[in-house]
C-alpha cells in the first residue's frame, strides 16, 4: 500500500517514495529546554510518533531523529532567574520532557541528538556558507545573506518583500538586508559559548538543525515534521543553510501540524491558558491527552477543552469496556493490513478521525459477531489502537485504574461482597444502597451472568 503525504512544499499531497527503497529518514524538531512542554509541544509529538509507528509497518528501517535544543537566551534567561548553572535547567527540562512525552505513549526517538554536542559540525557549516558566498561575518556575528538564494521563501511563498512587511526584523547595523538571519553570534560575558573563527560565541537557532542533520543522517533526508509555526523563518531558514551550502534537495517531504487553541483562544502567556502536559497529566491520563491530540486531522486546528478530554476518556473507556468482554478470548494474530479501512485512512496523510471511525466500527462488530470471529476482530482492533498508540493497556487496568484518594480496589471488592451477601438474603434495599454508596464514590457496577464487574467512572 502507497503513502500519502501532504507536502507543504508543494502545497498538496504525494505519494511518499523514500530516497533510499526500504529506508526512511525522518526529522521532527523537538523542544528549547528551558520549561515543561505545553500541550501545543505534544501535538507534533503524537502526530509524528504516530507516522513513525506506520512507517514502520511499511519499511524496513525508520530512523526518526528529534533534536533537543540545549543552549538558546531563553535557556540563559531561565538558568539566571533561578540562580542556576544552566546544565541543570536543560538536565531537569530534558528529562521532565522525555517523561511527560513517555505518558502520551510516545516511542522514543532512533536519535535525540543535543545542539551541544554538534557545535563541530555547525561551525563547519557556517565556514562553508562564508566559502560560497552566502554568509558574511559582521562585527562578530555571521549572517546569512538572503539576496543571495534565487528561491528564498519557496516553502512559505512569500518574497523577500512580504516577509519584511509588518515581521518583526531585528534591526542591527551590522546586517546587510533586514532579512539576513544570524548563524553565529558572539557570547555575552556569563554566557555560554565556543571557540570559533569568528570569535567566542554560539550558533543561531536556525543553524542547529541543518547541521545535526547533515551530521547524523545525511545532505537529503526524507521527511521533516514540525509545527507550523516552524514554517517561516526557521525552517525557511533551515532549507537556505542546506542548500546553499551542500546542494541537493534537503528534504523531500515537509510536514506541518495546525495549532491548538485552549477552549476557543489562541494559547498565549499573555491570555493566561497555556496548559502544559505536566498539569493536564494531573487530571487525565496520558492515553486521553494523546487521543484527544489525535481526534482533528493533524493539518486542521484543534480547540482543546474540557470537554474535549471528557468525551476522550468516555470514548477510550467504553473502547477498554469491549475489550473487556472479550478478555478470555484469544487472538488472531495474524493481521493483514492491507485493505485494512483503518490502515488505509492513515496511509491518506494521516487521517487519525477516519482511523478513529473505524476503530469504533470494529469495535460495534466485536458486540455482535459470532463467537469464532471474535479473535479476529479483537485482534484487528488492537493492532488499529496499537498504530494510535492507544488501547494497549489491560483492559482490568485502565477501568479500574488509580483510585488516588478514592476509595481502593480492596474496599470496593468487600463493597460488592456485602452487596452479593445482601441479594442472596433477600435484602434489596441494602443491596440497592451499597450500589448507590459505589456510584457516589466514582465507581460503576455491571452486573451479568459472569457476575459484578466494576469500572472507576
Amino acid at each position: 500500500m502507497s503513502l500519502k503525504i501532504y507536502n507543504t512544499l508543494g502545497g498538496k499531497k504525494e505519494v511518499f517514495t523514500p530516497i533510499e527503497p526500504g529506508k526512511v529518514k525522518m526529522y521532527v524538531c523537538g523542544p528549547t529546554v528551558y520549561n515543561l512542554a505545553h500541550i501545543g509541544n505534544a501535538r507534533p509529538v503524537v502526530v509524528f510518533d504516530t507516522l513513525f509507528r506506520l512507517l514502520q509497518t511499511l519499511f524496513d528501517e525508520v530512523i526518526y531523529a528529534r533534536n533537543i535544543t540545549d543552549v538558546d537566551d531563553k535557556i540563559i534567561a531561565a538558568a539566571r532567574d533561578g540562580n542556576r548553572s544552566i546544565e541543570s535547567v536543560t538536565e531537569e527540562f530534558t528529562a521532565k520532557y522525555r517523561e511527560d512525552m513517555g505518558e502520551l505513549n510516545a516511542l522514543p526517538p532512533t536519535l535525540e541528538p543535543h545542539a551541544t554536542h554538534n557545535i563541530g559540525p555547525m561551525i563547519e557549516l557556517t565556514e562553508k556558507l562564508i566559502e560560497k558566498g552566502h554568509a558574511y561575518a559582521a562585527e562578530g556575528h555571521v549572517l546569512f545573506a538572503v539576496e543571495s538564494m534565487a528561491d528564498y521563501g519557496k516553502l512559505s511563498g512569500r518574497s523577500l518583500d512580504d516577509m519584511l512587511a509588518g515581521a518583526r526584523v531585528e534591526v542591527a547595523s551590522y546586517k546587510r538586508h533586514p532579512g539576513d538571519f544570524v548563524l553565529w553570534k558572539p557570547a555575552k560575558e556569563g554566557e555560554p559559548g565556543w571557540d570559533s573563527p569568528w570569535g567566542f560565541g554560539r550558533p543561531g537557532w536556525h543553524l542547529e538543525c541543518s547541521a545535526m542533520i547533515r551530521e547524523h543522517l545525511g545532505d537529503t533526508i526524507d521527511i521533516h515534521g514540525g509545527g507550523r509555526d516552524l514554517i517561516f523563518p526557521h525552517h525557511e531558514n533551515e532549507i537556505a543553510q542546506s542548500r546553499c551550502a551542500h546542494g541537493g534537495d534537503y528534504v523531500r517531504y515537509w510536514m506541518h501540524n495546525a495549532y491548538i487553541d485552549i477552549d476557543g483562544e489562541k494559547m498565549s502567556k499573555s491570555l493566561g491558558n497555556v496548559r502544559t502536559v505536566r498539569d493536564l497529566l494531573g487530571k487525565y491520563r496520558g492515553e486521553v491527552l494523546r487521543f484527544a491530540l489525535l481526534s482533528a486531522h493533524y493539518r486542521s486546528p484543534l480547540n482543546f477543552s474540557a470537554e474535549l478530554l471528557d468525551q476522550a476518556e468516555a470514548t477510550l473507556t467504553s473502547l477498554y469496556n469491549t475489550l473487556r468482554e472479550v478478555d478470555d478470548i484469544p487472538l488472531d494474530m495474524e493481521i493483514q493490513l492491507e485493505g485494512e479501512p483503518f490502515y488505509e485512512a492513515l496511509c491518506d496523510d494521516l487521517n487519525t478521525p477516519v482511523a478513529i471511525a473505524e476503530i469504533h466500527a470494529l469495535a460495534k462488530q466485536l458486540h455482535k459477531a459470532a463467537d469464532e470471529d471474535k479473535p479476529g476482530i479483537k485482534a484487528r482492533l488492537l493492532v488499529a489502537g496499537n498504530l494510535l498508540g492507544i488501547l494497549d493497556q489491560h483492559p482490568e487496568d485502565w477501568l479500574q485504574g488509580d483510585a488516588g484518594d478514592g476509595i481502593s480496589a480492596e474496599e470496593i471488592e468487600a463493597a460488592i461482597q456485602a452487596r452479593q451477601d445482601a441479594k442472596a438474603a433477600k435484602d434489596y434495599a441494602r443491596a440497592d444502597a451499597i450500589r448507590q454508596e459505589l456510584l457516589e464514590q466514582g465507581v460503576v457496577l455491571e452486573d451479568s451472568r459472569e457476575g459484578t464487574k466494576w469500572r472507576r467512572s
